[in-house]
């Protein structure tokens, strides 16, 4: 089968998903700047899952850019990963409109850890449908970034029962990791085209 439906399926529904975090951020009432202070952390959990959702979006361009078909057991596995990406707005609202507290932050964090091991599962159905020695295998290798956002996202999970700050940190630690396109995908496919 060829890519471009799924590419085009999976744009549209984390447009969608950007939409609905949006329409979280509540206009206030009157036009005192005051007015904005009680939305700072909705604020700061739209930015944050944003970043996040754009991150996705970035980096499964990439991924797909490297594959050349994709079969039945690929469209399954992205939509594992759409299902957990389409939680980000829930948990995103939740976590901002109770000011970062403890269960808000452990939900945000499981929705992000089962977003990366939902990502990192359609990578390795893609790599085994390209073969070991594909393009695709190469770029991603033996993913410790991957696995270290994974463990990053566990400590984090954990930690939010002592300290949320110390979670939220690392939820930004790991956003900051992937913010740039995987480098390897680039490298490994610039003699082919242009991302």
């Amino acid at each position: 089968m060829h890519k471009n439906r799924l590419e085009a399926f999976s744009d549209g529904v984390i447009a969608i998903i950007i939409t609905i975090m949006v329409l979280e951020l509540k206009v206030p009432h009157s036009d005192n700047i005051a007015e904005l202070k009680p939305l700072i952390p909705v604020l700061m959990s739209y930015v944050l899952s944003f970043l996040y959702v754009g991150i996705y979006w970035n980096n499964h361009h990439h991924m797909l850019f490297a594959v050349e078909k994709i079969n039945g057991t690929a469209l399954w596995a992205n939509l594992h990963l759409l299902f957990w990406l389409s939680l980000i707005p829930f948990v995103t609202a939740w976590m901002g409109e109770n000011h970062f507290t403890q269960w808000p932050v452990v939900m945000y964090g499981v929705a992000l850890i089962m977003n990366a091991i939902a990502y990192t599962i359609l990578a390795t159905v893609l790599m085994k449908q390209e073969g070991k020695g594909s393009k695709l295998a190469k770029a991603f290798g033996n993913d410790r970034k991957g696995k270290l956002s994974i463990l990053i996202y566990a400590v984090a999970i954990a930690m939010a029962f002592v300290s949320t700050t110390i979670s939220l940190i690392l939820y930004f630690v790991v956003a900051v990791i992937w913010f740039f396109p995987d480098p390897r995908i680039e490298r490994t496919l610039l003699g082919r085209e242009q991302c």
